[in-house]
């Protein structure tokens, strides 16, 4: 028997060696809540749990992390593609996009950093399909851990990586003209707000990853999935330069909207129009696809 076993046992002993008045009240569950002893041990026994779930989730997500420094070449394509995008469309395609009084380089930026987050929070369905693929997961439903572990350590591993790339490309942006006109404080948040935005996207992955259970399949999907998002999107255009038939699902597009919230943030504007949708949608990947992502996780 487990150290953590043996815990929860003695955390419902006294529960479950209780006398019993009489047959009505042992299968009455109301009143054995109205119990407070029955009801402060079945308090103290949830926030072990709560305390277990959290260290194993901080465990999950240490081992996804160090999985970066194993492979560099993930950290590499992490950083290296967004940088040459960021050339591309500045030096190449910025002259021949109108964006008004606004510097091209102070256009794109925002643009950047979502699309960069939400294909690194696209790893969280790769890395759980190829541990689904690879037999791990199996191993993990094995140890004395929270089975949420599996998919909160992930999320949460993802997340880091994309704050920290949103750094990373909002150094490079400053050092080629990028600067922020809408003050400091509205600009540091950009990172932040990108990176909230990418944990919501990333549980949207992780029901991808957990559908498809093979890691090149999971790949492929994500890559459909978030490829025409952010290109229909305001994210290197500006809305009004596309086709009318296009600019009514551009214009809903939950990508815009992040996008739009990162420049007015950055450079001035319009922030609760734009940070009301965007939380709405980081809320509904959350709370809504988060759950299905769990309950299609356990059912594999």
């Amino acid at each position: 028997m487990g150290y953590r076993d043996g815990l929860r046992i003695r955390s419902f002993s006294h529960l479950a060696l209780q006398p019993r008045v009489n047959q009505t009240r042992e299968m009455n569950l109301p009143a054995q809540i109205q119990d407070r002893s029955a009801l402060g041990e079945i308090a103290s026994a949830i926030a072990v749990e709560s305390r277990w779930m959290i260290a194993d989730t901080a465990v999950m997500t240490w081992r996804n992390l160090i999985r970066y420094r194993r492979s560099p070449e993930l950290f590499i394509f992490s950083t290296a593609s967004p940088v040459m995008f960021i050339f591309l469309f500045n030096y190449v395609f910025g002259g021949a996009i109108p964006t008004g009084d606004l510097n091209y380089i102070d256009f794109l930026m925002p643009g950047i950093l979502v699309q960069t987050t939400l294909f690194s929070a696209t790893q969280t369905g790769v890395g759980l399909a190829e541990d689904l693929q690879k037999g791990m997961v199996d191993r993990y439903r094995s140890l004395p851990m929270a089975r949420s572990a599996v998919l909160g350590g992930r999320v949460a591993a993802e997340t880091l990586v994309s704050l920290f790339v949103a750094c990373l490309m909002l150094a490079v942006g400053y050092i080629i003209g990028m600067r922020f006109h809408g003050g400091f404080w509205p600009g540091f948040a950009v990172p932040f707000m990108v990176a909230g935005f990418a944990f919501g996207f990333s549980w949207v992955a992780a029901f991808i990853g957990a559908s498809v259970r093979n890691a090149e399949g999971a790949g492929s999907l994500m890559f459909f999935v978030v490829f025409p998002f952010t290109f229909l999107s305001s994210a290197f255009v500006p809305v009004e330069t596309m086709p009318g038939w296009l600019q009514p699902f551009t214009s809903v597009n939950p990508v815009t909207y992040a996008v739009d919230l990162g420049r007015a943030l950055s450079q001035g504007g319009a922030i609760l129009e734009n940070a009301w949708p965007t939380l709405v949608w980081t809320l509904i990947f959350t709370f809504i696809v988060g759950p299905v992502a769990v309950w299609r996780y356990r059912s594999v």
